[in-house]
C-alpha cells in the first residue's frame, strides 16, 4: 500500500496514527539536526518532520538526498505541529518519519512548481505535465470535469440520451477548412475530421432517438487566437418535434442549472434580442449586457454642420462613457491613438465633455455649439460627469470600430466583473451573408438551418433579407453556444442547396445520404452546441479556454510538448499514396 491517506485529509483529531503517505517534494527547509519536507500530492500539502533524535539514522541519511519533485513513500506518526499553519488545511499536525522510501528521482525542474511560477506559458506548454501539477493548473481541469459532470446528469435526467458519431467522415465545402486523414485502404480518398456532428445528429432524429446529445470533440483547420483552438469540445444536443421556443428554454434550464450548482448564481432572465439590434446597440452579434454604453446614432444631430469627416459618413455614432469626464486629455489622447491601431482601424475620435453644471466642451466646438452636444448627450444616455466618444465612417466597420472601444473602455474602468454574469439570446439572424471574394451567398450558420416561417419566398427576390430560424446564447460578451431549427424536407433542402451555389450533382455528392434520409419520415428537428471550453473558462471567472485544457495547442496550432504536427517517414508517405517532397 503506497498510502493509507492522502496529502489533505489529516488534521488534529488524528494525532498519534501511524499513517503512510506518498507524493511529491515541494520544498524542504534544513536545520542540521531537524529537516522539514512539503509533500504535495492533488489533495494538497502535509509538513513531514525529520529529526537527529526521533528519526532512524538511515532515514535522516536519505532525507538528506531529497530534491524538488522527487517522489516519496513514507510512514511515521501524526503529530501536533509547534508552529501552526491556519492558511493550510493540515496546518495543525505533521509527520514524524520513522521510514522513508525514494520511489523515483526527480531533475531540477525548469520552473517553481507554485501558484506563482517563475516559468513562461512556452515553457510551460513544453513542459505541461509539470505545469499540472500546479494548484491553478489543477484546479480548473477539476473545475472543467465539475462543469462536465453537470451536464451529463442534468441533460440525463431531462431524457437526453448520449450518443457517440463517428470522427472519420466525409469532407464538406461549407464552414471552415477541414482537417483531412488519407485513407491506405482507399488510394486516393481522404476521411475528414468532423467540424461538429451536424448531419449525423440530424439523422438520429429521423432515427427516432428524439433527443440527443454528446460532449464531443471537433476539429477545424482555420487561423488559431488565444481564445481558439484546433480541436475544441462541444456539448452537442439535438431534439426531435421542437420549435425554436422549446429549444430556448430548454438550454435555459441547463444554464441556469450550471449557473447555480457551479456557481451558486440565481438567474432569472434570459433577456431575447434580435440580431438587427444587437449590431445597432453594440456593435457586434454577442453583447455584453453586464454594462450600458449602448450606441446612440448620431446622424440627424451631427450632420448639418460644416463638418465633412461627418457628413460624408453612412453612420455617426456615439457611446457614453460613465465617469469619463473625469478623463485627462492625455488619456483621451491615448484612447484616439487605441482606435487607431491596425487592429481596430478607425482614422479617429470625436470627443464631448458632459461638465457638471450642464455644459459641453468637445474636440469640435468649432462646428457644433452647446445646443448639438445636448442632443449628442440626450441621445447617447450621457449625464453630468460622463464622455461622450463619436466614431464615424461604413456603418458595418464603424460599429465594430465602436463595439471594440465600448469593450476596451469597459476593461478599463473594471465593468467586467467575473463573478457577475448576465446571458441573453440573440435571434433572427441572417439565414446567408454575401462573401465578396467569391461573389455569392454563404450560410451564415450551416446549410441545413431553416429560414424563419414565411420567409422562404423571400429567397427568390431578396435573399439577404432572409432570417435564419438561428439563436445564440450569448454569456458576459462571449457566444457559448448556438443552434437552429433545421429543414427537415428533401424539396426545401434541396432548394437551399440551388441557393448556397451547389449543382443537383454536387449536393448529391455531398449530402445525398441526407437528403435520402429526409425521404423516410424525418421529424420536424432542431438543436444547440455550446463551446464547452468556452462555457468552463467564463464560469471558471476566465476567458482564456487554453487555461481549461489539459494539453492545448499554441497559437501557431502546435503541440511545443509532443512537437506536433510533425513529418512522418517514406514508408508511411508510400502507404497512403502520398506523392510529396520529402524535406521540402
Amino acid at each position: 500500500m503506497y498510502r493509507t491517506h492522502n496529502n489533505g485529509e489529516l488534521h488534529a483529531a488524528d494525532i498519534n496514527k501511524e499513517v503512510t503517505l506518498s507524493g511529491w517534494v515541494q520544498k524542504t527547509r534544513d536545520k542540521g539536526f531537524m529537516v522539514w519536507v512539503d509533500l504535495r500530492d492533488r489533495y494538497g500539502i502535509t509538513q513531514l518532520i525529520f529529526d537527529e533524535e526521533r528519526t532512524p539514522k538511515d532515514v535522516m541519511d536519505r532525507c538528506s538526498k531529497l530534491g524538488r519533485e522527487f517522489v516519496i513513500q513514507v510512514t511515521g506518526t501524526v503529530i501536533e505541529r509547534v508552529s501552526k499553519n491556519p492558511n493550510m488545511p493540515t496546518g495543525d499536525v505533521e509527520i514524524l518519519v520513522s521510514k522513508l522510501t525514494i520511489l523515483n528521482e526527480s531533475l531540477t525542474p525548469p520552473f517553481t512548481i507554485e501558484d506563482e511560477t517563475d516559468g513562461g506559458e512556452d515553457l510551460r506548454m513544453k513542459y505541461r505535465y509539470l505545469d499540472i501539477r500546479r494548484n491553478p493548473v489543477r484546479e480548473n481541469l477539476i473545475f472543467r470535469h465539475k462543469v462536465a459532470i453537470e451536464v451529463r446528469n442534468y441533460l440525463s435526467n431531462q431524457g437526453f440520451i448520449e450518443v457517440e458519431t463517428p470522427y472519420l467522415i466525409k469532407s464538406t465545402p461549407e464552414g471552415a477548412r477541414d482537417f483531412v486523414v488519407p485513407s491506405r485502404m482507399n488510394e486516393g480518398q481522404f476521411y475528414a475530421l468532423p467540424q461538429s456532428p451536424q448531419t449525423f445528429k440530424q439523422l438520429l432524429m429521423v432515427g427516432g432517438l428524439d433527443k440527443y446529445f454528446q460532449i464531443v470533440k471537433c476539429f477545424r483547420d482555420e487561423d488559431l487566437r488565444a481564445d481558439r483552438q484546433p480541436e475544441f469540445t462541444q456539448i452537442d444536443c439535438e431534439m426531435a418535434f421542437v420549435e425554436q421556443e422549446d429549444i430556448l428554454n430548454a438550454f435555459e434550464g441547463l444554464t441556469r442549472h450550471l449557473l447555480k450548482e457551479i456557481n451558486g448564481v440565481e438567474i432569472s432572465e434570459f433577456p431575447r434580442m434580435t440580431y438587427d439590434e444587437a449590431m445597432a446597440k453594440y456593435g457586434n452579434d454577442k453583447p455584453d449586457i453586464r454594462f450600458g454604453m449602448e450606441f446612440g446614432e448620431l446622424n440627424e444631430v451631427a450632420q448639418h454642420k460644416d463638418f465633412g469627416v461627418f457628413n460624408q459618413a453612412e453612420l455617426v455614432v456615439g457611446i457614453a462613457v460613465p465617469g469619463g469626464n473625469a478623463f485627462t486629455r492625455k488619456e483621451i489622447d491615448k484612447l484616439i491613438d487605441w482606435v487607431k491601431r491596425p487592429q481596430v482601424g478607425a482614422l479617429g475620435m470625436v470627443y464631448s465633455r458632459c461638465n457638471d453644471d450642464g455644459t459641453f466642451k468637445s474636440s469640435v466646438d468649432k462646428f457644433f455649439d452647446q445646443d448639438d452636444l445636448a442632443k449628442w448627450a440626450e441621445i447617447t444616455g450621457a449625464k453630468s460627469g460622463d464622455l461622450v466618444c463619436v466614431l464615424s465612417g461604413d456603418k458595418n466597420k464603424v460599429r465594430a470600430q465602436l463595439s471594440a472601444l465600448r469593450m476596451h473602455l469597459a476593461e478599463q474602468l473594471g465593468l467586467r466583473k467575473n463573478d457577475e454574469f448576465a446571458p441573453l439570446w440573440v435571434i433572427d439572424f441572417p439565414l446567408l451573408e454575401w462573401d465578396e471574394e467569391t461573389e455569392r451567398y454563404h450560410a451564415m450558420h450551416h446549410p441545413f438551418t431553416s429560414p424563419k416561417p414565411g420567409q422562404l419566398e423571400l429567397l427568390d427576390t431578396n435573399p439577404g433579407e432572409v432570417k435564419a430560424n438561428a439563436y445564440d446564447l450569448v454569456l458576459n460578451g462571449n457566444e457559448i453556444g448556438g443552434g437552429s431549427i433545421r429543414i427537415h424536407d428533401k424539396k426545401t433542402q434541396s432548394l437551399m442547396f440551388d441557393y448556397l451555389g451547389f449543382t443537383p450533382e454536387e449536393a448529391k455528392a455531398q449530402f445525398g445520404f441526407l437528403m435520402d434520409a429526409f425521404q423516410y419520415g424525418a421529424p420536424p428537428h432542431g438543436g444547440l452546441a455550446f463551446g464547452l471550453d468556452r462555457l468552463v473558462s467564463i464560469l471558471g471567472g476566465q476567458e482564456t479556454i487554453r487555461d481549461f485544457i489539459a494539453f492545448p495547442k499554441n497559437n501557431s496550432g502546435r503541440d511545443v510538448m509532443i512537437d506536433a504536427p510533425a513529418p512522418i517517414d517514406e514508408k508511411q508517405l508510400e502507404e497512403l499514396h502520398l506523392r510529396v517532397e520529402l524535406n521540402k
